[in-house]
């Protein structure tokens, strides 16, 4: 038994040295953050704030790698298969690590098993906006509406099997109201089919709807969080508006590939959470509607996981799959 443990530890001690030896040299190059969007995306906008803050603290050059495409499959994978040595970080959010294992088939990744997370970063509510021109100001007002006309009103999305999408069948699930999901290209272009009469809601993120519905372009019913956003002091929440259990947002972490040495990432989470805590860094998201939240890697592991088990319940309920 004693030979054993002698062999155990004489395996363990090395990896650990090594471990922390890399730990001590790293980084001696430029890193790069991989996001699944495309560029002036939310993802890249925080990606670049982080990254910003992060370069100075590191001593290195970051530098943000999009890779848009098949909604955010693509980019997801790159970083799965790339080198797990701490020059490559992924930005992670709702679609990558939420709604997507649970409305793809099959995925050329594992949303759990392929990345080790750093830290949650920050979180932004979508919220319900309206057709200005449609009768109603509160979300009791639009179901009753909804009830009143089965089969005759719609919704927009970014997409099948998006965010936005799984809004607004939980909307109906919870309601009972039947309208049309008709699924566009992306945000920008749902929010152009609202604006042109195209669709008579959806549900936005607040950072991206904000501009409309201070200029009166569109009418905000309440936002998809227990509390009431910065960004939009005056919009009711969902439980505000007789909805208590409604409860999704779009939201944004760092992980980087699984096997990178546990001294780097518990780096990187200590800079990154530093990062986080500063003032002028929460304010300058905050101005983008984000709440910054840094944690554990435990924490945010386990967010992963249960926003995983929630979009699939929802997705399953709903019939959602990608196209």
């Amino acid at each position: 038994m004693r030979q054993w443990a002698a062999f155990v530890v004489g395996i363990l001690i090395p990896g650990l040295a090594m471990n922390s030896a890399v730990a001590q040299t790293w980084p001696t190059k430029p890193i790069r953050i991989v996001i699944a969007q495309a560029p002036g995306s939310a993802t890249d906008v925080i990606s670049r704030v982080v990254g910003n803050q992060l370069s100075a603290s590191l001593g290195q050059a970051i530098v943000i790698d999009a890779r848009p495409g098949a909604g955010g499959v693509l980019g997801t994978e790159v970083a799965a298969r790339s080198a797990p040595d701490g020059y490559t970080l992924f930005m992670a959010n709702n679609s990558t690590h939420g709604s997507n294992p649970a409305v793809y088939a099959k995925l050329p990744y594992d949303a759990v098993n392929d990345f080790a997370p750093i830290s949650f970063v920050a979180s932004v509510p979508y919220v319900l906006v309206v057709d200005p021109s449609l009768p109603v100001k509160t979300v009791q007002e639009f179901i009753a509406l909804a009830k009143s006309r089965p089969g005759k009103m719609n919704y927009a999305s970014a997409g099948n099997g998006s965010t936005h999408h799984f809004c607004g069948e939980l909307l109906k699930a919870m309601t009972g109201i039947d309208i049309l999901h008709i699924p566009y290209k992306g945000s920008g272009p749902g929010i152009a089919g609202l604006l042109g009469g195209e669709v008579s809601m959806m549900f936005s993120n607040v950072a991206d709807i904000g501009p409309q519905i201070r200029a009166g372009k569109v009418r905000a019913l309440a936002v998809t969080v227990p509390r009431r956003s910065s960004m939009l002091p005056d919009v009711p929440t969902m439980p505000e508006a007789g909805l208590p259990d409604f409860e999704i947002t779009s939201w944004f972490g760092l992980l980087v590939p699984a096997g990178t040495p546990s001294a780097i990432i518990g780096r990187l989470n200590a800079e990154t959470v530093k990062v986080l805590n500063r003032t002028d860094v929460k304010a300058t998201l905050a101005a983008q509607g984000l709440e910054v939240a840094p944690g554990s890697p435990e924490q945010f592991a386990a967010h992963i996981k249960s926003e995983i088990a929630r979009f699939t319940k929802i997705a399953k309920a709903a019939g959602i799959k990608a196209e």
